[in-house]
């Protein structure tokens, strides 16, 4: 077998590994929490960048929750 023959038969397979394990990592991240309806202790909306850094803080102390918001002086507003 040459090298091409095995290069041809090698790189679609290779592929679709890598394809596959794209699949199940993109799949098993949590949906990011929707910044609509939550305000500051201020009764402001936060900005992107300031509920960006509130959702990493949560996810860092172990996952994002209703609970670690309200810690973090957000509240939810119907």
């Amino acid at each position: 077998m040459s090298g091409r023959t095995l290069f041809l038969l090698a790189f679609p397979a290779l592929l679709t590994l890598g394809a596959c394990q794209h699949s199940e990592t993109a799949s098993s991240a949590p949906p990011a929490p929707d910044l609509a309806g939550w305000r500051l202790s201020s009764g402001k909306a936060p900005t992107k960048a300031e509920f960006a850094a509130l959702t990493a803080t949560c996810e860092a102390n172990g996952g994002i929750t209703d609970a670690c918001f309200a810690e973090l002086g957000l509240k939810k507003v119907p």
